[in-house]
């Protein structure tokens, strides 16, 4: 998943960003609202870590901006401000989840994923398809009890497009998702397509994969 920390304590900052970076999540960090709203309009995010006190305004504008047009986007608020008032009010403005400072990073985890996982609409923390079954914490799949040996890559690109099954997904927004910025990787460069291509052979090797779907020119779909 993708994740955009918006926090102006540039320690608390980086410490949140090694965390979420050593579990798994690709991660980009933002200390201003200018900045957070750039990346939101630039790149396609999961979810958002907002802290309210920043430099250059309010995090609940940063908020109510992004609802206008991110509505699938999950949004964590992060602040000091615990008085009952600022929590409604964040929660009436769309957010999901409502973290006050100081907390333990393992707990902004569970809250994490358990709000992604509520967006996406699972309830468990597996996924399966076509025989296939997805144990997203364990980074592991496994087809009728048999494992798979799947990269990291392989498994975030299997993981993404199982969650927007039915769905065409682009190779930039495969791009944007597995590594990140897309401003700061070649999307035309045949990444993607060498990872794809590998997954589909590993796959391949347990049942047919005529669900897994190449759309010329645009992306890829797996149909359920």
């Amino acid at each position: 998943m993708n994740i955009l920390i918006v926090e102006d304590n540039r320690e608390l900052a980086v410490e949140v960003y090694d965390f979420l970076c050593n579990a798994g999540y690709v991660c980009k960090i933002a200390h201003s609202c200018n900045d957070a709203l750039e990346e939101v309009s630039s790149n396609d995010y999961d979810a958002m870590l907002l802290d309210l006190g920043l430099p250059d305004g309010d995090g609940f504008e940063v908020l109510k901006t992004v609802r206008k047009t991110q509505s699938k986007m999950a949004v964590i608020v992060l602040t000091a401000r615990g008085e009952l008032d600022d929590r409604i009010n964040g929660l009436h403005l769309g957010a999901d989840d409502y973290l006050t400072k100081p907390f333990a990073l393992t707990e902004l985890s569970a809250r994490l994923f358990a709000v992604i996982r509520r967006i996406h609409g699972f309830t468990l923390n597996n996924l399966s398809i076509h025989g296939f079954l997805l144990q997203l914490q364990d980074y592991k799949v496994s087809y009728n009890d048999i494992p798979l040996s799947l990269t990291k890559k392989e498994f975030d690109i299997f993981q993404y497009l199982v969650l927007n099954k039915n769905r065409v997904i682009t190779r930039l927004q495969l791009t944007e998702h597995i590594w990140g910025d897309i401003l700061e990787v070649n999307s035309d460069s045949n990444f993607i397509d060498v990872h794809v291509r590998n997954l589909r052979k590993k796959l391949d090797k347990h049942r047919s994969i005529d669900w897994f779907e190449t759309v010329r020119n645009v992306g890829y779909r797996i149909n359920e």
